[in-house]
């Protein structure tokens, strides 16, 4: 089922037919979606050979009229339009630089059935971040070699008897990571074969004792202030 069959399913459980029924000289809430994905998938820009990033906040212009009418759908519409994009950007691999949002404005400059959309991605500045998951938590990787394992001196400790207290290392360079087993008595696993070194691309589940950790390289947007965060595809 394709992005616009998504929506209009959607669509149905938002509104009923009657009210439906004042679309038909305006602009559709299907339209809005065709342009949504069309504005993503022209602006959205491979930045290296696995990451591809996309623009994470729209504003969509429509006439008053339109604009009248897709206000009275309520927070629905919009919560509909965000979780396709986010479907969308999944399937094709996008990472966002922040938090998707969608704001529908009046322009009466967009004539009535029409639709214009304005893509950005909020003036941020976006660099990548290597994080490793455990149980749920995201520890950054901030320096060239992280140590993984059970003892308390490790970078990353996890609480696995079957795990040896310095079990594997990540080292990253800020462009690249390898996974290096240390020795353990009972290995390391990356995507299910055992390794004793491997490269490790984004959304690697590395295995150590009965604990699955997954590597991602996620962008990371920096507004000028001393707050940054991070953000993986959504």
């Amino acid at each position: 089922m394709g992005l616009l069959d998504s929506f209009e399913k959607g669509l149905e459980r938002a509104v009923n037919s009657a009210f439906a029924k004042t679309f038909r000289s305006g602009i559709q809430p299907v339209e809005i979606a065709s342009a949504l994905r069309r504005e993503i998938d022209t602006k959205a820009a491979v930045v290296s050979r696995d990451r591809i990033l996309a623009p994470s906040s729209f504003v969509v212009h429509l006439s008053d009229d339109d604009t009248a009418a897709m206000r009275g759908l309520g927070a629905g519409l919009t919560d509909e339009l965000r979780a396709l994009l986010s479907k969308h950007a999944r399937a094709q691999g996008y990472s966002f630089p922040g938090p998707l949002t969608i704001a529908i404005e009046s322009d009466d400059k967009v004539a009535t059935g029409t639709v214009t959309v304005i893509s950005g991605a909020a003036d941020e500045r976006v660099t990548w971040q290597a994080i490793v998951e455990v149980d749920g938590s995201r520890h950054p990787l901030g320096k060239a070699r992280t140590v993984i394992g059970r003892g308390s001196d490790a970078d990353i400790t996890i609480g696995d008897a079957g795990s040896s207290r310095k079990h594997a290392e990540v080292l990253w360079d800020g462009e690249r990571a390898m996974l290096r087993d240390l020795g353990s008595t009972n290995g390391t696993k990356v995507d299910g074969q055992k390794v004793r070194e491997a490269p490790l691309p984004s959304d690697t589940v590395v295995t150590i004792g009965r604990t699955d950790l997954v590597f991602r390289i996620v962008p990371v947007a920096d507004r000028g202030d001393d707050a940054t965060r991070a953000f993986g595809a959504l």
